[in-house]
C-alpha cells in the first residue's frame, strides 16, 4: 500500500518537474502544449491517487488514525 502511494507521489512530482522544464525551455508553441499535457497528467495522477485512497479506506485496507473525539477516562 505504501509503495503505491509513494510511486504515485513520485509520478506527480515528476509530471510537475516536466511541466516546469517545458515552461522554461524555449520551444515556441510546442513547449506550451507539452507543458499543458504534463500538468494534465499531474492532475489526473492526483485525482487517481485520491480515489485510490478512498477505495482503500472503503475496502478496509487502510484505517484512519486521527485524534480521538472525546478524551479517554
Amino acid at each position: 500500500m505504501n509503495v503505491v502511494i509513494v510511486l504515485a507521489f513520485i509520478g506527480i512530482l515528476g509530471a510537475l518537474a516536466a511541466a516546469g522544464f517545458f515552461m522554461l525551455r524555449k520551444g515556441g508553441s510546442k513547449g506550451k502544449g507539452d507543458m499543458a499535457r504534463a500538468l494534465a497528467l499531474r492532475v489526473a495522477l492526483s485525482v487517481a491517487l485520491f480515489l485510490f485512497i478512498l477505495l482503500s479506506w472503503q475496502m478496509g485496507w487502510i484505517h484512519p488514525t486521527g485524534l480521538p473525539l472525546k478524551p479517554a477516562t
